[in-house]
């Protein structure tokens, strides 16, 4: 059983801002398997798949840990069979970087997770939102620009290909194919 946890901001105000990319990889994610409309438990919204569950915590990013902690307690996981997928501005825009453990990096949401998980030891997929005009803040909460707009759908067929190599090869393997250089 897996956990595939996108990280966001519920609100139509934060539909298509940077900082939701984890909410729109796991909406093409269940997209793309077929999963149907989501059910509301864990404080989210989850679908059931063949390896376990997706999941869109409906906390607002500062909180995902309350949601991501009761999907990992009902099922019973292991801190390495949930996947955190979320933003990052220190990557260039599109960029992929698929890790097994580490801190929060300065991101909220995932340090609400890994606070709830009690451990750094929380595979991650970050995705790069890169450098931009404004505030840290105005960057992460402010909407795709067109051009990021039409980049989208290769960033998230990307991210479904970093998913699936870790649901299949493990995440030090995956992250063999992942962390490379390839341009959106």
């Amino acid at each position: 059983m897996k956990l595939i946890a996108g990280l966001g901001n519920p609100g139509e105000e934060y539909a298509f801002t940077r900082h939701n990319m984890g909410w729109m990889s796991v909406d093409h994610l269940a997209q793309r398997l077929g999963l149907g409309k989501p059910q509301l438990k864990f404080r989210g919204e989850f679908w059931r798949a063949g390896f376990g569950i997706l999941l869109k915590p409906l906390t607002f990013m500062n909180l995902s840990g309350q949601s991501v902690r009761e999907a990992f307690d009902f099922y019973k996981l292991a801190p390495e069979d949930v996947l955190i997928v979320y933003d990052d501005l220190a990557l260039p825009y599109g960029r992929l970087r698929l890790r097994a453990q580490g801190s929060a990096g300065g991101h909220n949401g995932l340090a609400s997770v890994l606070g709830a998980l009690g451990t750094l030891e929380v595979p991650r997929l970050r995705i790069g939102l890169g450098s931009g005009p404004g505030s840290m803040v105005s960057r992460v909460l402010g909407h795709l620009t067109a051009e990021e707009r039409e980049l989208l759908p290769s960033v998230l067929d990307r991210v479904e290909e970093a998913v699936e190599a870790w649901l299949t090869m493990g995440v030090q393997k995956a992250m063999s194919k992942v962390n490379g250089p390839a341009a959106p």
